[in-house]
């Protein structure tokens, strides 16, 4: 069942989890499993991206919006990152790696 969700929503997060409204914009290759999210952002306008690390999102048709909550369902190591402050970014070499910190990251 489809429900609505948001670009951005109060942070930090209630519980420390993704709210199930609370939309992504995210790399194709992530959304259909082809490859891990290696990458997360949240950006300094409180929205969220996650990314693959390899692939160049800016081109056509590389991202679409999904829900982070999906996301987490599929790769539970994710929902750490509801606790990452806005205009930060984190990063990983491998699913279950270690998340890396960078504080007021640009974006891609």
């Amino acid at each position: 069942m489809a429900h609505e969700i948001f670009r951005t929503l109060p942070f930090p997060f209630p519980d420390h989890r993704f709210p199930p409204e609370l939309g992504a914009v995210v790399q194709r290759t992530v959304h259909e499993g082809k490859l891990p999210a290696l990458s997360v952002i949240h950006s300094a306008d409180n929205s969220w991206i996650v990314l693959d690390g390899v692939n160049d999102p800016n081109v056509e048709g590389a991202v679409l919006v999904d829900a982070m909550v999906h996301l987490v369902e599929a790769d539970p190591t994710l929902a750490d990152m509801a606790r990452l402050d806005a205009g930060n970014r984190a990063d990983r070499d491998e699913v279950g790696g270690k998340w890396q910190v960078f504080r007021d990251a640009p974006l891609p």
